[in-house]
């Protein structure tokens, strides 16, 4: 589409052109979009050299349009709706939207969220699409530029001023191993916690991690520069290897709530009684805050997000939105 004639067009004169379409008269016309009859006629004269035809010729105190004018006015209502319709609210019905969303949702959130979340769309939303990834380079550009509409991770240190961010919980973490461990019930410190090989998900985005913790936190420390034994991107492998042999797994405590996960599972307190956390959180781009859809999937995400968290007696979203960020 070629638009450089466009900069030429006044959408008033459009609106003026309608006006005079309709009531055949200059001076009806300007009354109808009360302005002067000299006024009028000035538009009448820029439309004239707009289209390069006379438009109207006057019959006795009538104006008759031209060839060039009616197929103007069959034309015009249309254009004139579409822009209008440009311009009016966005309408969003959940029933029969029908569209995909792309989330990026990282560690073992999916595990719980996508469960719930498709349950409660099927009845609310049947045409909405997911598609998710666990692991996508540069995800904060994906967001920027669309190829990503929502992103579930740990809280990063740093984020990019046009990302809104909603907490959606906190979680310490935990030593997982098997019953049986030679720790069980033994007092543990990191020196004993390190003399056993550790697994580990794989997450490059490991030191990113925020962790609300004492200053001089060593399981902060620790957690960042342990050295894993075992690497993987597959939970259930980790798991498997844990159950099977004396490793250890750090991982959020919520594992301990899945059966499939827990089974044959303890977890062990983490060493010297220390407090330390990780802030979840949701993330979207400012592109896709005025946007009905993408309103509604985020408000449906809080909803199941709550619900999973009334679970386990956990605080709701809406206290925690109240929680002021851990200053250390």
């Amino acid at each position: 589409m070629d638009i450089r004639e466009l900069g030429r067009l006044d959408l008033n004169l459009l609106v003026a052109l309608e006006a005079l379409l309709e009531e055949r008269s200059v001076s009806r016309a300007a009354e109808r979009l009360f302005i002067t009859q000299s006024a009028m006629s000035k538009t009448l004269g820029r439309l004239r050299e707009l289209f390069g035809d006379p438009l109207f010729v006057r019959r006795g105190s009538s104006m008759i349009p031209t060839p060039r004018a009616e197929q103007l006015a069959a034309q015009l209502p249309q254009v004139l709706l579409a822009v209008q319709d440009m311009f009016a609210p966005a309408s969003f019905d959940p029933l029969t939207y029908v569209g995909q969303f792309n989330l990026l949702v990282q560690g073992h959130m999916g595990i719980w969220l996508l469960p719930m979340l498709l349950e409660r769309l099927q009845g609310r939303a049947p045409g909405v699409r997911l598609a998710t990834l666990s692991r996508v380079d540069d995800p904060f550009e994906q967001l920027s530029n669309g190829k990503l509409d929502f992103l579930l991770q740990a809280e990063r240190q740093a984020y990019p001023g046009e990302l809104r961010l909603t907490t959606i919980g906190f979680a310490p973490p935990t030593l997982f191993a098997r019953k049986g461990h030679p720790l069980e019930g033994q007092k543990i410190t990191w020196e004993n916690v390190l003399r056993f090989p550790h697994v580990q998900l794989s997450m490059d985005e490991l030191q990113e991690i925020q962790f609300h913790a004492s200053r001089n936190s060593k399981v902060a420390q620790h957690l960042k520069e342990v050295a894993p034994n075992l690497k993987t991107d597959q939970l259930y492998t980790a798991v498997q290897v844990v159950r099977h042999s004396d490793y250890l797994f750090p991982a959020p405590p919520l594992f301990m709530e899945q059966d499939d996960i827990s089974k044959d599972l303890i977890a062990l307190p983490l060493p010297e009684g220390e407090e330390v956390t990780v802030k979840y959180v949701m993330v979207n781009h400012e592109r896709v805050s005025h946007s009905p859809p993408h309103d509604f999937l985020y408000r449906e995400m809080l909803v199941v997000i709550d619900s999973f968290r009334s679970r386990y007696d956990l605080p709701p979203l809406e206290q925690l939105r109240k929680l002021r960020k851990l200053a250390y």
